[in-house]
């Protein structure tokens, strides 16, 4: 299979079809090989206009690139940035933020899935992979210029909105199925604001469902 034709396809006919405008995105998917953050199985999958599912339990997948690129540009990543990747998974989503802006940290908790990145991110200087649950963040390496959440959630916990400097923006799908909407927060000194961006479909990320309560 011509992966860098297929990749040049998606680029046309999923990215800049739908108002994806920033060049350094464009660049950066152009940049990295998809094919080679997905199982063997599905390489030739790896640039159709859907999640790809990579195993797991509970499953986890790559989010569709639209929806990824899409989510970047509403964030703002700029070229100086500091951006924190939760649910990085195999590691395409950090290695595309890792040529736009200037630092990543790569956040994953499932083992397997973290050594898969470890190894498909080695030669990418300014992402570091690092393990911990994808609810608690990475306060350690903060605080950072753009939170990005690679599914979708229930709600947002306070211990990641914690971790955005002055200035900084979370975005996260938020909901369920296609009434779910891409969500930005912005931390304005001590309060946050919340916008909605689009609309957007995505399987879920675990741990950020919300706690349910007594049904009588």
């Amino acid at each position: 299979m011509d992966f860098a034709r297929a990749r040049r396809t998606m680029v046309d006919t999923q990215i800049r079809v739908n108002d994806v405008t920033d060049t350094r995105i464009v660049n950066a998917l152009m940049a990295v090989p998809r094919e080679d953050f997905v199982p063997d199985s599905l390489k030739a999958l790896a640039y159709l206009d859907d999640d790809i599912a990579l195993g797991g339990e509970p499953a986890r997948y790559l989010i569709e690139t639209m929806v990824l690129a899409r989510m970047i540009q509403t964030a703002a990543v700029g070229e100086q940035d500091r951006v924190l990747d939760v649910g990085a998974a195999t590691g395409y989503s950090s290695a595309v933020l890792g040529r736009i802006a200037a630092e990543v940290v790569a956040l994953e908790q499932d083992g397997a899935l973290l050594g898969i990145a470890r190894g498909t991110l080695a030669s990418d200087a300014n992402v570091t992979v690092v393990e911990g649950p994808l609810t608690g963040g990475a306060a350690a390496k903060g605080p950072f210029d753009v939170i990005v959440l690679e599914g979708a959630v229930e709600q947002v916990p306070p211990a990641l909105l914690d971790q955005l400097a002055e200035g900084g923006r979370l975005v996260a799908v938020v909901g369920h199925g296609r009434a779910a909407k891409c969500l930005v927060h912005t931390r304005i000194g001590a309060e946050i604001s919340i916008r909605q961006a689009f609309d957007a479909a995505i399987p879920p990320l675990p741990g950020f469902e919300q706690p349910r309560g007594f049904v009588f």
